[in-house]
């Protein structure tokens, strides 16, 4: 199974690009955020991979970053969303805000999304919400996806793991003071983790 390809852009073709590795070209679709970040035609360029092996034929699917390849990931879990779709989804919004409008339960603006119907996002927000929920956490623990910062200064005043949780909801779109209040009401314990955190306030924000 093919997981990476780095080698030279040598053509693009609407989603369909070739990048020839040691002198091998190999056809990858990629969603139009990723197309967006490719460089010129001869430079070179890195993509993460996904291989789908059918009965007559492979496809690749190509992801310019991390963020865009764990989403890509959760959608293709989703009933009825194979790989084309869901390439066609992320070309749709940056995989933070598609990620964003889903841990919302956002139906109303995942279907202003090319080829996503009103069925199709309520399975999104259904089977991914809680996913969602917490990859945007973990594009935030690790760094990969920055979140607004939140609005008071309040948030450095607490311990470190409630001061992320704020973060968190507020990258949401919640507003800073809904997820100050959530956290301040959620009781310390020595078990305290940031998922357990973050579950816990997620249950009492306004929907």
């Amino acid at each position: 199974m093919i997981a990476r390809l780095t080698g030279t852009l040598i053509d693009r073709d609407g989603t369909d690009v070739v990048i020839d590795c040691g002198g091998v070209g190999y056809e990858v679709a990629c969603s139009a955020y990723t197309l967006a970040q490719l460089p010129a035609l001869g430079e070179r360029v890195s993509l993460r991979v996904f291989t789908q092996a059918q009965e007559n034929k492979i496809s690749l699917y190509g992801f310019i970053d991390a963020a865009e390849r764990r989403l890509f990931d959760l959608l293709i879990t989703v009933k009825n969303v194979g790989p084309s779709t869901a390439s066609a989804i992320l070309s749709g919004s940056s995989p933070r805000d598609l990620g964003e409008l889903i841990a919302r339960g956002d139906v109303g603006g995942l279907t202003r999304i090319r080829g996503v119907g009103k069925k199709t996002a309520e399975l999104l927000v259904v089977e991914l919400r809680e996913k969602c929920e917490m990859l945007l956490l973990s594009w935030n623990a690790e760094g990969a996806v920055r979140p607004a910062a939140a609005a008071s200064g309040s948030p450095r005043t607490l311990h470190p793991l409630r001061a992320e949780v704020i973060s968190a909801l507020v990258s949401m779109g919640w507003r800073a003071s809904e997820a100050e209040q959530a956290v301040a009401e959620i009781p310390a314990t020595p078990g305290d983790t940031l998922e357990g955190l973050l579950r816990q306030a997620l249950r009492s924000m306004p929907r």
